[in-house]
């Protein structure tokens, strides 16, 4: 394995881990995907050096891992235990309120649908770029910043004590119908 690849492994394990934990929600699945993610990385050794960033290279593999391990358990529903992952960057202590909101985001971002919890998740939570992301998810950057967009006004609805049935109707409505009201 070259130095360099080396390097970008060690300096971007974390984010991987972080970003796994976040996406399947447990500790031991998220490692198995952050393993599944190193050895295809390092299967692909002799293309590093053609690598402009080797952190958006990653999260695509993590990406392709991921949808991978989704196939596998046949879309099983996960919460996200994003307390952690967000503890993990989060300095200082957080106020009662401060808690509750992150447990209302907790609670929403697993009724996200899949290609937006992953958009907000990789901006929001990894600080990704929109053109990382998008070369991380393999999707045009409008794409990314669509489902972005979507995926923000979907958590806003969501954490602010929206029902289930409208939940499922933000999901398969994108835009407001002129003068007609969703009921």
């Amino acid at each position: 394995m070259s130095a360099v690849l080396e390097r970008s492994l060690q300096q971007h394990a974390a984010d991987l881990r972080r970003y796994a934990r976040a996406l399947v929600g447990h500790a031991g699945e998220a490692d198995e995907l952050v393993q599944e993610c190193l050895v295809r990385a390092i299967d692909r050794a002799r293309f590093w050096r053609r690598i402009r960033d080797p952190r958006a290279y990653l999260f695509a593999i993590m990406h392709n891992a991921y949808v991978d391990w989704l196939a596998a358990r046949r879309r099983q529903q996960r919460y996200v235990e994003l307390q952690l992952a967000v503890g993990a960057r989060s300095v200082g202590t957080e106020t009662q309120t401060a808690a509750v909101e992150l447990k209302d985001l907790e609670r929403a971002l697993p009724r996200l649908p899949a290609e937006q919890r992953e958009v907000v998740l990789l901006v929001g939570l990894e600080g990704l770029s929109y053109q990382q992301a998008a070369a991380a998810l393999g999707v045009p950057i409008g794409t990314v910043m669509s489902r972005l967009s979507r995926g923000r006004e979907a958590l806003r609805r969501l954490t602010e004590g929206m029902d289930r049935s409208s939940a499922s109707a933000l999901q398969t409505t994108s835009a407001p119908r002129g003068h007609l009201r969703v009921v």
